[in-house]
């Protein structure tokens, strides 16, 4: 028993010892406070403050300003640690009623790298009848030269963005001046007078300037803008600046000297939407910049935009400034196309607002001379912000003048038979000189195949060779073909020109595929382009430059930069079938009953293939004809120009293209 009553007493002591043990130490609230500052938790944070650190700042300033402050100064990668303690330390900060222990806070923001040591002063307090330790915080624990009354600056130099150059240094998209519209309303003599006369004659809703003139900010003597103006058509502005308060201002803009021509493959920029903002996070970017929308613009964002100068600074109340991180400004670059500006516009005009898309290459370099998508749409209207009319213009046109046609595949159509027959005289399947004996306009493999017929648009009895079937466009010849090839040969030697593979390429293009093979007569209608076959304009070109390199495929580039005349799939075929198929080709021109026969001009030596593809739901009925003419130079190898215009059916078929590819190379 008083074994008992003695052991009693030491547990309670031990219990007590141990309650001492559990009281939080310095480093431990530290330690929970840094935790909570990394993971950005700052209406937590605040809950750690001391006393008197509180009657300082309120939570909602305290917590506001970390948010703002890292918010607009795009603060990333904060890294705030301290050294912990000793034993001996931990031993001494139990007798003190406040301590100082050393941490070091590290961070990213827009001007570069932050960092900053200071001691953390910490004090014993009791709240709620416990002792605790808390932060004696104040405002060097943002930054450490932060005083009371001081300023944390924030400048910026925006850089300038990069230039977008043709193949002879002419600017495609460049840096200029344009006009900003607005009002002084002081100068209004009538502001509802003046505010629907401005509407009218800007083309936009007299909301718009209402709204803009009932801005918080506006006073009497302010330029409020309004619309953003390209530069010229002084008639128009003299009527503009007829009305009292109405002023210009000189704005950078950005131009695009080729407007509609070159706009689905340059693009335009835009103002940065929220969205947009919250995508490019980190990246530098501000709500009041701009980024590429569309095309190349925005393919080539990250080397055109630059990235901005900032200083970010305290100014203290003194007068002086402490530098915290500075970044020089660095311009964007310059993209140098392989683009001939001249050209893109010539057959832009020459497709004269009709639906269809048009590739030019060099056939032995490689070398991108123009990509067309037409209808199209001016980049300097959208970047000025479009009219009601200009809106609704393009909103009620059946052609979808946004549509990038270049980048999209279709069917291709006869344009395709050169491809197959290479396909079949590689794998031995034909031979130039072996002869169909095809004596109907219609065929069919077997009575399986139901009602459907294989058409031809010539009729002949005469046995149809190779060159034959190449001048007059045979389908029935080359269904055939497609057949004795069967489903894996023609598989395989269609991916050998890049069928089924990802097009490598500057710009982002659809891929050309094959689809389903398992029908004959899907595989047929796979011999004449039809089927489900499909490829863009610019792949369609680049899959017919073995006819010129002597079986060797060459790759496309776009930027000057860009390796020229490089192979990128080497023997497609051979140079005797090379040359045999070309041979035919240029029949399709000279020949007065070749398909292309339009297309041929005097002192140029051209061969070429005419294309059209049929689409409908079922034989039978009337459909809409996307026709296609491919030709090339056959002695100077140095243009290839494939062209696709929808809904030829009502216009001659695939002839109303050659002329059009006609007129453009004897300009």
């Amino acid at each position: 028993m008083k074994k008992l009553f003695w052991l009693l007493p030491m547990i309670l002591i031990a219990i007590l010892a141990g309650c001492n043990n559990d009281k939080p130490t310095p480093d431990e609230r530290l330690s929970q406070y840094i935790k909570l500052w990394n993971d950005q938790k700052f209406d937590e944070m605040y809950d750690y403050l001391s006393s008197d650190a509180k009657k300082s700042v309120s939570k909602e300033d305290y917590v506001s300003r970390y948010e703002k402050l890292y918010s607009d100064l795009e603060i990333t990668d904060l890294d705030v640690s301290y050294k912990k303690l000793s034993d001996d330390q931990k031993d001494d900060n139990k007798k003190k009623e406040s301590t100082e222990i050393p941490f070091t806070a590290k961070m990213n923001s827009m001007a570069g790298e932050i960092s900053f040591d200071k001691d953390a002063r910490l004090v014993k307090e009791e709240r709620d009848k416990e002792d605790n330790w808390y932060i004696d915080w104040d405002t060097t624990y943002i930054f450490a030269d932060l005083g009371a009354d001081d300023k944390v600056s924030l400048e910026t130099v925006p850089a300038e963005r990069g230039a977008i150059m043709d193949v002879h240094e002419n600017p495609l998209a460049m840096n200029g001046i344009i006009y900003q519209i607005g009002l002084v309303p002081e100068q209004m003599e009538n502001e509802t007078t003046e505010v629907e006369k401005l509407a009218k004659l800007l083309d936009i809703k007299k909301e718009t300037i209402e709204k803009a003139l009932s801005a918080d900010w506006v006073q009497p003597n302010l330029f409020v803008p309004i619309k953003k103006l390209a530069t010229g058509d002084q008639a128009y502005l003299e009527k503009l600046f007829a009305l009292p308060g109405v002023q210009k201002q000189d704005v950078a803009g950005r131009i695009y000297p080729y407007g509609e021509a070159a706009a689905h493959l340059i693009g335009y920029i835009g103002n940065i939407t929220a969205e947009e903002l919250e995508e490019q996070k980190g990246k530098g970017y501000t709500g009041s910049d701009v980024i590429g929308k569309r095309g190349l613009e925005q393919v080539y964002e990250e080397k055109l935009r630059g990235a901005n100068g900032a200083t970010i600074s305290i100014k203290k109340s003194d007068g002086t400034t402490v530098t915290l991180a500075d970044k020089e400004v660095k311009n964007g670059e310059n993209i140098m196309l392989t683009i001939d500006g001249d050209l893109q516009k010539k057959i832009y005009d020459e497709m004269d607002g009709e639906a269809g898309a048009a590739a030019a290459i060099n056939p032995t370099t490689g070398e991108t001379m123009a990509l067309v998508s037409s209808p199209s749409y001016d980049p300097n209207k959208v970047v000025a912000g479009l009219t009601t009319s200009e809106q609704e213009d393009y909103n009620n046109n059946k052609l979808e003048p946004f549509t990038n046609r270049f980048k999209n595949t279709y069917a291709p159509g006869s344009v395709l038979k050169p491809i197959v027959a290479a396909a079949a005289l590689t794998e031995g399947v034909i031979t130039p000189e072996q002869e169909r004996k095809i004596t109907t306009k219609q065929w069919q493999k077997d009575k399986s195949w139901g009602k459907y017929y294989v058409t031809r648009v010539h009729t002949s009895s005469a046995p149809v060779n190779l060159a034959d079937a190449l001048l007059y466009s045979d389908n029935i010849y080359f269904a055939q073909t497609a057949l004795d090839l069967g489903k894996d040969k023609y598989t395989t030697e269609l991916k050998k020109f890049g069928f089924e593979e990802d097009f490598d390429f500057a710009y982002p293009i659809t891929k050309a595929t094959i689809g389903k093979l398992d029908s004959d007569i899907l595989l047929a209608d796979s011999g004449y382009g039809q089927g489900q076959v499909q490829t863009s304009v610019i792949q369609l070109a680049t899959a017919y430059t073995p006819f010129v390199n002597g079986g060797n495929l060459i790759k496309p580039v776009l930027l000057q930069d860009d390796k020229k005349g490089t192979v990128w799939k080497e023997g497609v075929m051979s140079s005797s079938t090379a040359n045999t198929i070309s041979d035919d080709l240029q029949q399709v021109i000279d020949n007065p009953s070749g398909t292309a026969r339009a297309g041929k001009i005097s002192g140029m030596t051209l061969a070429g293939k005419t294309g059209t593809a049929e689409l409908k739901a079922k034989q039978g009925e009337k459909g809409t004809e996307n026709g296609w003419y491919v030709t090339y130079d056959k002695k100077d190898k140095d243009i290839l120009i494939a062209m696709m215009i929808e809904g030829v059916q009502d216009k001659g078929g695939s002839s109303h293209v050659v002329k059009k590819v006609k007129n453009i190379l004897e300009d």
